[in-house]
């Protein structure tokens, strides 16, 4: 008979993911509108069209999701569907690509696999939807929004009170400036150029967003991209057992953005800007898993690094950190979600987390 591991820590975990999945959670809507942009960690089937290897909507992403594939980079929710629960919406918010009429009232996820502050981020892989394209579609959802809501003025008050989620940047560093031979364009700039580089044009990027009405925005840094199987099969890891380089290079990028977090909160009128320490938060996740398969992913994956389709996965992919080469699997989108939410570090968020941004 097989011994139940009665570890506290791991006890603990299981149950924080039982609440995290079961919709047991009796707080409101915390805010009217939900909209998300970003990459892959968040992309919910805008991508499924695409002319692109970065696709998610086949066997076996969705295995443990309730509607299959569709185009989440996991076995089953990822993180902006927990996020949504924990903010109290009933269903996840919509895909850009599906969503239509009244739906969008709630809000609409723009996010594409491969998507970058650059526009030639992931050019190599195909088609995707970068930022810049994200924020034209938004100004395609505010005009839907003007024949639900009425007047223009009565959309942007609506607007002001949504709340706003950005998880962009990893793929600016993994599918760009660490490879070279794919992106010349910027292979001749130091580290800190290509981060100040970035931040120039994020500043923009944030800038119109907040013209469009936002004023309730999260903005994520990158995560440990130097620990995801994908790069450690590109680049020799170090003793941590991550490209300890690579990580190095986004932070660069990451310890930017609490200063401009600053500039816009100041410069803005009504701004309330936060940053989310996305590499924080998941190294923390980590060293508390030990237990959990970290080195490899739980599918079978193609040279792009994404599951071959309809193989098997791993069984217990409860213990597993990632699914495919890049994508976390659904327990550990459940711990990322409840930590962005309320914060447990105080290095976690700043200036809030997105339970206090949602209550500003």
């Amino acid at each position: 008979m097989a011994r139940i591991n009665t570890n506290p820590k791991l006890v603990a975990i299981f149950i924080i993911y039982f609440f995290m999945t079961s919709q047991v959670f009796t707080h409101g809507q915390q805010v009217p509108c939900l909209f998300f942009f970003g990459a892959s960690l968040t992309d919910n089937g805008n991508n499924n069209m695409l002319n692109t290897v970065l696709k998610s909507n086949y066997p076996p992403y969705g295995i443990d999701f309730s509607a299959g594939p569709t185009g989440r980079f996991s076995n089953g929710k990822n993180t902006p569907d927990f996020i949504a629960q924990l903010l109290g919406f009933n269903n996840p918010i919509p895909p850009f690509a599906t969503a239509t009429g009244p739906a969008i009232v709630k809000g609409v996820n723009y996010a594409s696999a491969g998507a970058g502050i650059l526009d030639n981020t992931s050019r190599a892989l195909g088609d995707r939807i970068s930022l810049n394209r994200q924020l034209s579609n938004h100004q395609i959802t505010i005009s839907g929004l003007s024949s639900l809501l009425g007047p223009s003025t009565q959309v942007q008050d609506y607007l002001n009170k949504c709340l706003y989620i950005v998880e962009i940047g990893s793929n600016d560093y993994v599918n760009n400036y660490i490879q070279p031979q794919n992106y010349p364009e910027t292979a001749s700039l130091t580290p800190d150029q290509f981060a100040a580089l970035l931040i120039q044009q994020y500043t923009t990027q944030l800038n119109a967003l907040y013209n469009s009405g936002a004023r309730k925005v999260a903005i994520y840094g990158v995560p440990p991209v130097g620990c995801i199987p994908q790069v450690r099969a590109m680049f020799p890891p170090n003793a941590s057992g991550c490209v300890d380089y690579v990580n190095n290079y986004a932070q660069l990028f990451n310890n930017r953005l609490k200063p401009l977090v600053d500039n816009l909160n100041a410069n803005l009128t009504g701004a309330k800007f936060t940053y989310i320490n996305m590499h924080g938060i998941l190294i923390s996740i980590l060293a508390s898993l030990s237990t959990f398969v970290s080195g490899t992913p739980c599918c079978a994956v193609s040279s792009a690094g994404v599951c071959v389709p309809n193989q098997a996965p791993c069984i217990n992919r409860a213990l597993y950190v990632f699914f495919d080469n890049y994508h976390t699997t659904e327990i550990i989108n459940s711990f990322v979600a409840a930590r962005v939410y309320i914060s447990v570090s105080a290095t976690d968020a700043y200036p809030f987390d997105l339970k206090n941004l949602a209550q500003q």
